[in-house]
């Protein structure tokens, strides 16, 4: 059973993440290296966190519970805006990447959209962050025990799973809307995508009501991810193309995605 009850809530909680990896980063080097320098920023950005969080434990009354439950909401607040500046650091350096390898190219283009750059350091930032998040209920989920023996839930290794299922995806899509309001100086989405990482943040506090939590991110998370979509250049024309399985003729508009380059003639 409890083998059972790791594997799958391993497949749901990083499936989606592990098939997006190996369809749309994994074949190209350069999206590789971004994918694991983004989750190095993320690292740092969980190290200066927890330092924080640390010493700020270590110069309070210990004893204090009511204290103590603050600090960890405090920590977990400094945590989602360090994210967020980390974030944009690695915006910068991509830019100037971006900007170097234009210089070194023969046809004077980048070989890797901005687009194409936030969707892989969102993807990347929302995998090292749910492996730190859920890694340790997965390994307790082997067992021995019995979840919910002693009048606890017995939803909670299932619902830690869709938590970071949905984490990934939020991560994923806060980057391709953050790095766009980046590129285009719109501030009140940079503080959108910020307080949306709070409420969500916030949100798992409610725990174990996971019924109060796991809603409205997911909410969130769908709502991040049409806003996404559209952000990255999606439209309705592309889904009806999409589900109706319709190829453009040569001499008609072909409709790509913005996160894959179109091939030159």
């Amino acid at each position: 059973m409890g083998a059972a009850v790791f594997f799958g809530c391993t497949f749901i909680a990083f499936g989606p993440a592990l098939a997006l990896c190996l369809l749309t980063v994994a074949g190209d080097p350069l999206r590789v290296i971004i994918l694991v320098a983004g989750a190095f920023f993320w690292l740092v950005s969980l190290l200066l966190a927890s330092l924080i969080w640390f010493i700020s434990v270590h110069l309070s009354d210990r004893e204090d519970g009511r204290l103590q439950y603050g600090l960890l909401m405090f920590g977990a607040a400094v945590s989602v805006l360090l994210q967020e500046a980390f974030r944009f650091a690695y915006f910068k350096l991509l830019k100037k990447a971006d900007e170097g390898l234009v210089t070194i190219s023969e046809d004077g283009r980048s070989p890797i959209s901005i687009k194409q750059m936030a969707y892989v350091s969102g993807l990347s930032f929302g995998i090292i962050s749910g492996v730190f998040s859920v890694i340790n209920i997965l390994a307790d989920s082997i067992g021995p025990g019995t979840v919910g023996i002693h009048g606890d839930s017995p939803h909670y290794f299932i619902t830690s799973a869709f938590l970071t299922m949905a984490l990934v995806f939020l991560h994923t899509f806060w980057g391709t809307i953050f790095f766009d309001a980046c590129e285009k100086g719109r501030y009140w989405t940079l503080a959108l995508v910020v307080i949306s990482h709070l409420v969500t943040s916030g949100l798992t506090f409610l725990n174990p009501c996971y019924e109060a939590s796991l809603i409205p991110i997911f909410i969130i998370t769908f709502s991040m991810g049409v806003w996404a979509f559209f952000t990255a250049g999606g439209s309705l024309r592309s889904i009806v193309t999409c589900l109706s399985c319709r190829r453009k003729e040569a001499d008609q508009v072909m409709v790509s995605s913005a996160l894959q380059l179109p091939v030159e003639d």
